[in-house]
């Protein structure tokens, strides 16, 4: 597998606590959406019990000029050297990695389910679908607490304007102590709310990413609703 330094451009706040890097991306390198790299630090002025290496979904797709992760910005020593890095600075990356990747079957639909920072890998999925002009018909149901803790959300929404294959279902389970109005669907990601909006949950593939309480909760209520397992392809985060 290739390994390669990368040079950070810039960085910026994407929502409540998460942030996004953008690198310059090597040429001719390549990648499927939904994929990971390996992320190593290069001379950390400090280090942790997990090392200096850290994987994160593309959150970019491969069109896009820049290559784009985007993190939890938790207070661990590789989040603080990673937050640290000024414009410039190199870190080296090795893969692509994961097959968290689109079926290729347009005449199946896609039905994401995912929250938090669970959402890097669709977003590269999802863009990467508009701008290939993919067939398929993508359900993207992303669940945060409120409006502001969401990466990605008006982009995403934004997209269904260009791409009449994506619904985009966002929902919030605690929009209530939100500084904004929120006009969409609240609550957790339940059967009901995929039944109101899938037309056929038995004959659709799923994907699920997240934190490992998500993905079990997202599991169970798959079997709740009679889907296979065969149908299912899901990737946990860690919380580094």
């Amino acid at each position: 597998m290739a390994t390669y330094k990368i040079k950070l451009i810039r960085q910026e706040e994407v929502a409540a606590g998460t942030s996004a890097f953008y690198f310059e991306k090597p040429d001719g390198f390549q990648f499927k959406a939904g994929q990971f790299l390996r992320f190593t630090l290069i001379d950390a002025p400090e280090t942790d019990d997990e090392g200096n290496g850290r994987n994160f979904s593309i959150a970019s797709a491969l069109h896009e000029p820049e290559l784009m992760i985007a993190t939890r910005t938790r207070d661990t020593a590789f989040k603080r050297v990673l937050r640290s890095m000024v414009p410039g600075a190199e870190i080296e990356i090795k893969g692509p990695y994961g097959r968290m990747t689109l079926h290729e079957d347009a005449s199946l639909p896609a039905v994401i389910l995912t929250g938090g920072i669970g959402i890097t890998p669709f977003r590269s999925i999802v863009f990467a679908a508009t701008q290939s002009g993919l067939g398929h018909r993508l359900n993207l149901f992303y669940s945060n607490r409120r409006p502001e803790d969401a990466a990605f959300l008006d982009q995403l929404s934004r997209l269904t304007k260009i791409n009449s294959n994506l619904q985009f279902v966002p929902t919030m389970t605690a929009s209530e102590v939100s500084a904004d109005s929120w006009q969409g669907e609240r609550g957790h990601i339940s059967v009901d709310m995929l039944n109101r909006h899938v037309d056929n949950l038995k004959s659709a593939v799923f994907y699920i990413a997240g934190p490992a309480s998500l993905v079990s909760a997202m599991r169970q209520i798959l079997q709740e609703a009679g889907v296979k397992e065969d149908d299912i392809r899901a990737e946990e985060f860690a919380g580094y």
